[in-house]
């Protein structure tokens, strides 16, 4: 059974219709209409002024730096930027709105239809964007960690007038998953563009999602619930699991969904109402009276064009069609911008993209252990010589683990490491034969054993032939080498 009565069985007969709403804190030093530091952390009530708090007299002026991100967010999505918005007032009381209302945009946002594409178990779908519009946050109430918290509400004003875009879907969302997989397409492509660190435990993505449910077949839309505040993927994929299982379960019952706003409960794993949806017309929009409207000319939205990084769908194309790479190694060296810049670097200085790929992705961040790729104390050429080294037959993949090891934790090359302790491989054609001819002497049961037809035991030869050359003989030219003798 599913979440308020609703069967598997039940859910199968209907599809859900989920569009979202994303709120993305730009990564911008002032907030979007005053000099105030937008930086997390500080004491309370500290980064405010008299814009920021709404007091009388007061006027906003527009941060050009907080439009230039918008508008790399808007083309990096594909959406039209608009060369005409204006701001508009939303009104609404809230105790951390001290304003009485938000700067936002509404009938000529920014930036309008586009789409990101998601991937999902190998398939491909385009989810549309709706609008991307201009707003400023509001301040935090903190309910909860205060000795007097069960009568007194807390509100720090320091993330009033932080700048927001909200991100708009079309309604062309069908399941948890999908709406898990745009999330995180949305996600990358913002931090690569390096307009938002989009840190979610600092709440610089929210996440509200309208749900409704229809049986299959049927084109009419059932009637929505929004959910707001997501603050995870995870949340958001098992608050929509749950609200899909409780519309069902409403409708299958004989009832009628409610159009209302719905918060997720994290304890109880429960979507519980908040109170009965807004419209537009509760807001009383106008045009903000204080700012004019804003006007993105042809030269300017060019001039942000030309600073656009490639985006994550494209490199991803490129890694796989320009080094062959796998696609479970694409996705890691495409994760971050910069572990793909260091993998490229890597493998320009290898020779070998594929070798690259494989220490970048496994051995390199396995010992970062989490950490972010600019912080490894091997730099990407010295990364590119170690395997460049092993192509060359100079040093095996075995001595190349030990030397790795070595250099992240010291931070030297793999040159300095091999010369001085004499790690270097051996391929003399003499020497290898010497080391060969006395593992053969002392071997006469397993090379009698190798001529009689049991070719396997001439592993452990190799192995022998290693073990005396401390690992530095070249197995490959070891195994030829015991092949031609034990003819």
């Amino acid at each position: 059974m599913h979440p308020k009565g609703a069967t598997a069985e039940e859910i199968g007969k209907y599809e859900p219709v989920i569009g979202l709403e994303v709120h993305v804190q730009l990564n911008t030093r002032t907030k979007i209409f005053c000099g105030c530091p937008t930086g997390f952390g500080a004491p309370p009530n500290s980064n405010v002024c008299p814009v920021c708090l709404g007091l009388p007299g007061a006027l906003p002026v527009l941060n050009r730096r907080v439009v230039e991100m918008a508008i790399q967010a808007a083309l990096a999505t594909h959406c039209k930027v608009n060369a005409f918005s204006r701001f508009a007032r939303k009104n609404y009381f809230y105790p951390d709105l001290p304003k009485g209302y938000q700067i936002s945009q509404y009938d000529q946002p920014l930036a309008e239809h586009g789409w990101v594409e998601a991937a999902l178990d190998g398939a491909k779908k385009r989810i549309g964007i709706t609008r991307i519009h201009l707003e400023d946050d509001a301040g935090k109430s903190i309910h909860d960690g205060f000795k007097d918290s069960d009568r007194y509400t807390y509100v720090d004003l320091n993330r009033s007038g932080t700048p927001l875009i909200e991100i708009v879907t079309e309604p062309d969302i069908r399941s948890s998953e999908e709406a898990y997989a745009f999330l995180t397409e949305l996600k990358q492509i913002m931090q690569y563009v390096a307009v938002s660190e989009c840190d979610m435990e600092k709440g610089q993505l929210r996440c509200d999602a309208n749900v409704s449910v229809r049986l299959k077949g049927v084109e009419k839309l059932g009637t929505k619930a929004e959910v707001k505040n997501l603050n995870s993927f995870r949340f958001a994929k098992m608050a929509l699991d749950y609200e899909i299982a409780r519309q069902v379960a409403v409708l299958e019952s004989g009832g009628r969904v409610e159009q209302e706003t719905r918060l997720y409960n994290v304890a109880t794993g429960e979507t519980a109402g908040m109170r009965s949806k807004e419209h537009a017309h509760d807001y009383r929009y106008f045009p903000e009276p204080d700012l004019v409207p804003l006007r993105v000319s042809a030269v300017w939205l060019e001039q942000v064009r030309s600073t656009l990084p490639e985006l994550p769908a494209d490199k991803r194309a490129r890694f796989i069609g320009s080094y062959g790479l796998r696609e479970y190694d694409e996705q890691v060296l495409t994760a971050t911008r910069e572990i793909g810049d260091y993998f490229e670097r890597v493998a320009k200085v290898a020779g070998d993209p594929r070798m690259a790929a494989n220490w970048v992705a496994g051995d390199l961040l396995g010992a970062l252990k989490g950490r972010e790729i600019t912080e490894s104390p091997v730099s990407p050429e010295q990364l590119g010589e170690l395997v460049a080294l092993i192509g060359k037959g100079e040093i095996s993949g075995k001595m190349a683990k030990d030397i790795f090891a070595k250099m992240f934790d010291g931070g030297e090359s793999a040159a300095t490491i091999i010369d001085r302790e004499g790690l270097r491989q051996i391929s003399d054609t003499g020497a290898l034969e010497k080391i060969v001819d006395e593992v053969i002497a002392a071997s006469p049961k397993q090379v009698e054993q190798y001529k009689s037809g049991k070719v396997g035991v001439i592993g452990y030869l190799v192995g022998q032939v290693m073990k005396l050359s401390k690992g530095q003989a070249n197995p490959a030219a070891v195994n030829e080498m015991l092949k031609a003798k034990l003819v």
